[in-house]
């Protein structure tokens, strides 16, 4: 049935009504336009079509959140004399001679020995991404440690951290002084990594590539932080990121 134009409705609302006992105008509605039944019902659907559109973006956030990794930045406290931090303590530069250690306030965090800092954040559960772009470093480690791992060591030298080191232009994993080599990366400007603590498992990414090169078993057995450590160079650290669709 076609719809009723504007003229129809006022035609109809001009037309006579029939009086009752009394001269009473009766069906006063008799001349008002009628209301199709898909009209009383489009308000109701758009609000739920809205409704669950907005519970859709909701879930989306929900599942973006899922997805990302850790916040951090470099703890001062941790890093040794020869490290300054920068860019918000987000990145970590080496200096040879280094602050000196009397200016430097006494704490049992820092690491005495070792070019070594470590982040701010611990990891107990859950997948979690970050990367690192490599300045002008030539020998450099990057991996996580346990957050009471002793200060007098170094990242990949205990059996409390877990590392992959780049050193004369090859890369290789390091746990307990032991290493292994590790095949198709080369010398890098940025490389991710993929912690899954659950999984046991720290792995090494081609951030070109969006692929893990190298998978490095590990034991945690409670809280690990990101760790690095360096001789030489700079390096930057991006994290809160969601961890990349593939892996």
């Amino acid at each position: 049935m076609a719809a009723l134009t504007s003229s129809h409705c006022a035609a109809r609302s001009r037309a006579p009504r029939a009086r009752g006992a009394g001269g009473q105008m009766e069906g006063s509605q008799l001349g008002a336009c009628p209301v199709h039944p898909w009209r009383k019902m489009a308000l109701p659907f758009a609000r739920s079509l809205c409704l669950c559109r907005r519970g859709a973006k909701r879930l989306g956030v929900a599942a973006t959140e899922a997805r990302r990794g850790i916040s951090f930045k470099l703890e001062e406290k941790t890093a040794h004399s020869s490290l300054l931090l920068f860019k918000g303590d987000t990145g970590v530069k080496y200096g040879m001679v280094g602050l000196e250690p009397t200016k430097l306030a006494l704490n049992v965090e820092r690491f005495r020995e070792w070019a070594v800092v470590l982040a701010d954040t611990a990891v107990t559960s859950g997948r979690h991404y970050w990367e690192v772009t490599v300045k002008r470093s030539q020998q450099f480690r990057i991996g996580v440690a346990d957050v009471d791992m002793s200060r007098d060591s170094c990242i990949g030298v205990d059996d409390r951290s877990w590392v992959f080191t780049y050193a004369q232009r090859k890369w290789h994993t390091m746990l307990a002084n032991e290493k292994a080599p590790v095949e198709g990366m080369g010398q890098p400007e940025k490389v991710g990594l993929l912690l899954e603590y659950e999984a046991q498992k720290l792995s090494l990414v081609d951030v070109n590539r969006i692929a893990v090169v190298h998978i490095l078993q590990t034991d945690f057995r409670g809280p690990v932080v990101p760790a690095f450590a360096l001789w030489d160079g700079e390096l930057l650290t991006h994290s809160g990121l969601e961890v990349p669709e593939g892996l």
